[in-house]
């Protein structure tokens, strides 16, 4: 069976199983629109699927996946439309009440910034740009920790990043706005699914913290 095939197959049986338990709540989700509360900036890393990971259901969480969950900063001349788009949907049309930024550990996107060369090779014209977002958080954990080993910095690095997309969130008109008006709160988080840990930023003690 090839990877298409075992697709398809994949459908049929949701078709058969899943969609026929919740019918009705596919059918409310279709009539009445979709009403999620959280919006997350996740990876594309085939190995991170939020709603896996967070056990989230149909309608429940509003997804923007890209290369390492970056929210580059409100910038109305870039080429970086995507994210900034889904964004505007998510607060603007969909009043969502919370944004997660969701980074996950082994992340190739990370990974990259300790690897220019290979990132700036043939045939990666659109990659070494889109990660220009993360090159604070590279600076800061190479400044901080000179000493640490590469997946020492990567990890750190990873979580650095976390923290420059919430302060890139705030660089949008109307999400500061709602964060001012306590209509809208910013969260981040880091996965390392391969050991089943979670960590959350705590803006009071400035530390992310793992969750038992």
């Amino acid at each position: 069976m090839d990877s298409m095939e075992k697709l398809i197959n994949g459908f049929k049986t949701f078709r058969a199983s899943e969609f026929q338990e919740k019918a009705a709540a596919w059918e409310e989700l279709f009539d009445k629109g979709q009403s999620p509360k959280v919006a997350v900036v996740a990876c594309a890393d085939s190995r991170v699927d939020p709603a896996t990971v967070l056990s989230a259901g149909p309608g429940e969480i509003f997804v923007i996946r890209n290369v390492a969950n970056l929210v580059p900063p409100f910038d109305e001349t870039a080429a970086h439309y995507s994210v900034s788009a889904a964004l505007e949907y998510a607060v603007q049309h969909l009043n969502v009440e919370h944004i997660l930024v969701l980074g996950h550990a082994y992340c190739g996107g990370i990974g990259s910034l300790f690897q220019p060369g290979e990132a700036g090779a043939d045939g990666n014209v659109f990659i070494p740009s889109w990660m220009a977002a993360a090159e604070p958080a590279h600076r800061r954990v190479v400044a901080s920790m000179p000493d640490a080993g590469e997946a020492e910095q990567a990890r750190a690095c990873e979580m650095a990043a976390i923290l420059v997309s919430l302060e890139n969130l705030m660089t949008f008109d109307f999400i500061r706005d709602r964060v001012s008006e306590h209509r809208l709160a910013l969260h981040g988080w880091h996965v390392d699914v391969r050991a089943g840990a979670l960590s959350c930023y705590n803006a009071v003690t400035d530390q992310f913290e793992s969750i038992d």
